[in-house]
């Protein structure tokens, strides 16, 4: 991020906008072309699961391309956060690779670590999720009480207005998903969603478990507190998860010659939803 920021600082801003849990800074980057009147953007975040490496893999992969994406997409901002300061990523490196949590300790819990995204308040620890600290999807003693996640939505909160387009990646099942994921009822823009996903020959091609019916409450369990129904929920219409490479052949241990591959079937889903961001504004 820094070697980012200060070889590129016509177009890269590095934004801190908090701390993690055990106090690492948190940053998001910003492409821009500048200007002094504000302009419509994109968020993508990247890692909030600590064991999902290809999602922040790709996130870097994709720093080097944004610049081109957005002439040619004629994007106002692009927002990138990843979440490579979580500490569960130093658990997966060390100690346990399917480590998928952040490091928090509440109170007189048992065990450490909260579900980041399940963290969120949207549906907050419904059905799919759980009030024991010690399984994978603890959602926490209350909505927002990660700092992670509360760094994050203050973010958002304060430029939700100009934010257009949402998307989170995640690995894997090669899906994409739009909410509702805490509950079954569909949302007000489902078919306009639907509508930004069909016929997209090269999207299908990237996500075989892309379709019209691409609810994560159909193709899973329910999930509430999830990031993208939150972002949704405060009026970012266009809200998608990208779940990457694979289908579960290596699951989260997608070898290394993957990787590239995976970042190119992302970024082909980002353009295709940005174009229609961007027809539909």
């Amino acid at each position: 991020m820094p070697y980012l920021s200060r070889r590129h600082p016509d177009i890269v801003q590095k934004i801190h906008i908090g701390y993690s849990f055990d106090k690492r800074p948190l940053y998001v980057l910003k492409f821009s072309h500048r200007s002094r009147t504000p302009k419509n953007a994109i968020w993508i975040d990247c890692g909030i699961h600590a064991r999902e490496w290809v999602s922040p893999a790709c996130c870097l992969w994709f720093t080097g391309h944004v610049n081109f994406l957005g002439y040619k997409l004629r994007i106002g901002d692009i927002n990138i956060k990843i979440f490579y300061i979580n500490t569960g990523v130093c658990v997966c490196y060390l100690q346990n690779r399917m480590w998928r949590k952040n490091r928090s300790k509440h109170g007189n819990n048992k065990c450490i670590g909260t579900d980041l995204n399940r963290n969120f308040d949207a549906g907050w620890c419904g059905k799919g999720g759980s009030r024991n600290d010690c399984e994978e999807i603890y959602c926490g003693p209350y909505p927002e009480s990660e700092p992670e996640v509360k760094a994050m939505v203050n973010f958002l909160r304060k430029r939700k207005d100009r934010i257009k387009a949402y998307l989170t990646m995640h690995s894997y099942s090669q899906m994409v998903l739009f909410p509702y994921s805490y509950t079954k009822n569909l949302s007000k823009d489902h078919d306009e969603l639907v509508r930004t996903l069909l016929f997209k020959s090269e999207l299908k091609r990237a996500f075989a478990n892309c379709s019209p019916n691409s609810l994560a409450s159909i193709f899973g369990n329910l999930a509430p507190g999830g990031s993208d129904d939150w972002a949704y929920d405060q009026g970012i219409k266009y809200s998608f998860t990208f779940e990457l490479r694979d289908q579960g052949r290596y699951g989260f241990l997608l070898p290394q010659h993957l990787i590239k591959p995976t970042c190119y079937e992302a970024i082909t889903g980002i353009k295709i939803i940005a174009s229609h961001v961007i027809n539909n504004m």
